[in-house]
């Protein structure tokens, strides 16, 4: 894989985490399918890094059985989107209400990160946009952002609170057609389509019961009791952790 497109994939991520912002990206009919893409090369000088690397604005297949999700090929989601506001505000994220919802609080994925933790610190001074794929500089960058973001710290302060959160599935164990055990991710193709997110933007989840008819990349709602746990899995680090009691199919909150 080369690095410039891995690095794209992390900074499509970083720029995302924690900021409650749309990454700009080519028109739909540009966009293409990551493993048909050519292996990019340095941009013009001042072009934007989305603009110049593939793993940013590829489309990824679903594979999707949960309604509203299934249709993510068709334009609803593309690689590094968060989960939208509502059907009406597409434009907006999903922004967390704080309510409680059958005891459990409604957070957003910022309030797993400390507030004084830089998740793109090992790009600063880098104009990765100029770099080539065979330039020193861009191995390094990629390997260091990787060690950064495994080691990412965590706000202890979020243990043992009950919370519900939304987020895309990342499959780990399934029982024939259930699914016990995922990693849940804040925007859509982490850990498929480009790198895994920092370990504190990834919560291992395991539910209660196995959960029927869903897939990896479908978006569900998970309720339950957050543990400050690191475990390692080939999809990724994560270091949060549930027992979830629920996991349902995301419906927008429409919180304006």
């Amino acid at each position: 894989m080369k690095t410039l497109y891995w690095i794209g994939g992390i900074v499509a991520a970083g720029l995302l985490v924690g900021s409650g912002v749309r990454l700009l990206a080519h028109s739909d009919a540009q966009a293409a399918p990551a493993a048909a893409a050519p292996a990019p090369h340095a941009a013009a000088p001042g072009a934007p890094l989305a603009g110049a690397v593939p793993a940013v604005t590829a489309r990824a297949d679903a594979g999707s059985t949960v309604p509203g999700v299934a249709a993510a090929t068709n334009g609803q989601y593309q690689v590094g989107d968060q989960l939208k506001q509502s059907p009406a505000v597409t434009d907006k994220p999903y922004q967390a209400s704080g309510k409680m919802v059958n005891g459990y609080q409604e957070i957003a994925w910022e309030a797993l990160i400390p507030k004084d933790w830089d998740p793109m610190a090992p790009f600063k001074g880098l104009k990765l946009d100029q770099l080539t794929d065979d330039d020193p500089r861009a191995d390094a960058a990629l390997w260091k952002a990787k060690k950064y973001w495994k080691d990412a710290p965590v706000d202890a302060s979020m243990e043992g609170k009950p919370v519900r959160l939304p987020g895309f599935v990342v499959s780990l164990d399934r029982e024939g057609e259930a699914l016990k055990e995922f990693l849940l991710v804040p925007y859509f193709g982490a850990c498929i389509h480009v790198p895994p997110p920092p370990a504190n933007q990834i919560i291992h989840v395991r539910s209660a019961k196995a959960v029927k008819n869903v897939r990896t990349m479908d978006a569900v709602w998970i309720s339950g009791v957050l543990k400050v746990e690191r475990s390692d899995s080939s999809m990724g680090a994560s270091s949060y952790s549930m027992k979830a009691v629920s996991v349902e199919p995301y419906t927008a909150p429409d919180n304006g």
